[in-house]
């Protein structure tokens, strides 16, 4: 609507669900008056910081397609659920566990983030990654509780970072990245419950008898891409891992 001033939100203080998005405003100071509130979206906005003051039951916020840069100010005690997709993120450095230990849900598709070292909150269950620049996985192995792990259009080479404390990931999106050789396929196998890899459009799925190769090292898998991994498929993939096991003696 092209708002720039929601001042006369101030003494409406029991609002719970707020949506301003598709508007002009740069500040949300006026917000700070509804203690209150459990649910904001204000995607689509000319916001260039996503500080407000602490809000102690605010549980959904989506600050989506605006120009943030930064976590700085981000503090709400009950936050779950956070999405920043298609801002200007460079470094997940800033938010912080001391402040967000209920952050379950971290949207962060679509920014600049190059690394994903210093991301200090290891309760999430599902993080988003996708379309950024990542280049290294750092500081992963703080993720006990993760499940699910976007990491679809990166540049990724190597698949370094991984670790065994990951014990209930179950889902890895890796599409479009730069994979080029099984052998870091491979070092994905310290994945305990890894169910679902997605692989495709990475180099080595363009190599002949890519799936068996891929389930010959990670025979765990219940999905290889979009596809279900069929019982014969399994038994031809332990039958590359037992000859590859006599070539390797």
């Amino acid at each position: 609507r092209g708002l720039t001033d929601i001042s006369l939100l101030e003494r409406f203080i029991h609002l719970r669900y707020v949506d301003l998005s598709k508007n002009k405003l740069k500040d949300l100071a006026p917000l700070s008056s509804l203690t209150q509130l459990l649910s904001l979206k204000v995607d689509r906005n000319l916001l260039t910081s996503a500080s407000m003051q602490e809000l102690p039951y605010l549980q959904v916020i989506s600050f989506d397609r605006n120009h943030i840069m930064d976590f700085e100010g981000i503090t709400h005690p009950l936050l779950a659920n956070l999405s920043l997709k298609e801002n200007k993120i460079e470094t997940v450095l800033g938010l912080s566990h001391d402040q967000l230990f209920s952050l379950q849900v971290l949207e962060l598709r679509g920014n600049k983030i190059q690394t994903t070292a210093g991301l200090g909150v290891s309760k999430l269950k599902k993080l988003y990654l996708a379309k950024n620049m990542i280049c290294s996985l750092e500081g992963l192995e703080e993720f006990e509780q993760l499940e699910t792990l976007h990491l679809r259009d990166n540049k990724l080479e190597a698949l370094d970072g991984f670790s065994g404390s990951m014990k209930c990931l179950q889902y890895l999106n890796l599409r479009t990245n730069g994979i080029k050789s099984f052998q870091e396929v491979e070092k994905l196998q310290v994945l305990p419950m890894l169910q679902a890899l997605v692989l495709m459009d990475n180099p080595c799925a363009k190599e002949g008898n890519y799936r068996l190769e891929v389930l010959s090292r990670l025979p765990q898998l219940q999905r290889l891409d979009k596809e279900s991994v069929e019982e014969e498929e399994r038994e031809e993939a332990e039958k590359i891992r037992q000859t590859r096991k006599e070539k390797e003696k």
